[in-house]
């Protein structure tokens, strides 16, 4: 961990990102008074609602990809709506079964590229695009992907409890792009190895290894701790000391950053060595970088330092109740 000039200005400088500012945008969908409950039964603020089929659940989650991101590269913006889409199903112990898109462009051209990158991937994680919609329109391209699924067993954003550990699996091997602030690991595996990866997390949720979860999203580690906690009405703490920071990228920015293949696990510790010997099968990194605990406050820190990041319960930062 490079040292800090100021974890108060660490802080500060987390709480007005862009990515925890659009995050707490939909706080003015949910209005503070957005049900954790919708009208069909279903619990709100999920990667993936999870809906009861049988013995288990379908899954189906939506992701739409930055602006900024489709404008400068459609192809790897159709790859980057697939993964998105793909990990929420997996965070939540679900296997993928089909995708429908949503693209709009003024440029046939630029549409095209964003569904040769959605078919790229699609193929590459073995999930069929089954249908969608092609808008010809005038304004910046955008693509949003809607993707099913299937869990035998859930892992959930609401189960994390006070006493857990709070566990990081990442794959290390990676490129960081500054740009849009994404760890890119995904040139280091193959399709069937990135299968073999994902295959991880609903392994974990058959067997009962894992008490709640998420994909580290583009809110980085640092909101998606926040927004499991919330969901979860518990506190957590990270520890600056624990988290990995590749060479040459800031601290704040990894605290922000997305992974392509990054999860953030709330473990009971007994079952922390199976858990880590599934990730280092895989040659995958598993980390004990905090704690769950009581209250509704997300706590960064150091050694003997520490600050209050986000206290939920006097800012909701999702907003469902």
């Amino acid at each position: 961990m490079k040292e800090l000039a100021s974890l108060s200005e660490l802080v500060e400088s987390l709480r007005r990102s862009e990515p925890f500012v659009h995050k707490k945008e939909i706080f003015s969908v949910t209005g503070g008074v957005g049900p954790r409950v919708s009208e069909g039964g279903i619990l709100n603020g999920d990667d993936a609602a999870a809906i009861p089929d049988g013995d288990g659940f379908l899954l189906l989650a939506a992701e739409g990809i930055l602006p900024s991101l489709v404008r400068s590269d459609p192809f790897f913006a159709g790859r980057s709506a697939v993964l998105a889409n793909v990990n929420d199903i997996y965070s939540m112990g679900g296997r993928p079964l089909a995708i429908v898109d949503v693209i709009s462009a003024e440029e046939s051209a630029v549409a095209s590229e964003i569904y040769r990158g959605i078919v790229d991937f699609s193929r590459r994680l073995q999930v069929p695009v089954v249908g969608g919609h092609t808008l010809s329109s005038e304004g910046p391209p955008s693509v949003s992907i809607a993707v099913l699924g299937r869990a035998n067993r859930i892992i959930t954003s609401f189960d994390a409890r006070p006493g857990q550990s709070l566990a990081l699996m990442y794959n290390p091997d990676g490129k960081w792009l500054e740009e849009f602030g994404f760890w890119n690991s995904l040139p280091g595996r193959t399709g069937p190895e990135q299968i073999g990866d994902l295959e991880l997390l609903p392994r974990a949720a058959e067997s009962g290894l894992v008490a709640a979860g998420k994909d580290v999203s583009m809110s980085g580690i640092a909101g998606t701790v926040l927004m499991m906690a919330e969901a979860s009405g518990v506190g957590a703490e990270i520890d600056l000391e624990k988290v990995p920071v590749p060479d040459g990228i800031q601290v704040d920015r990894w605290l922000l950053a997305y992974l392509s293949f990054g999860f953030l696990l709330a473990v009971d510790d007994r079952h922390w060595g199976a858990l880590a010997g599934m990730a280092a099968s895989r040659s995958l990194e598993f980390l004990r970088i905090g704690t769950i605990s009581e209250g509704s406050k997300l706590v960064l820190s150091i050694g003997d330092r520490s600050e209050v990041l986000w206290d939920w319960a006097k800012e909701p930062f999702l907003g469902f109740e």
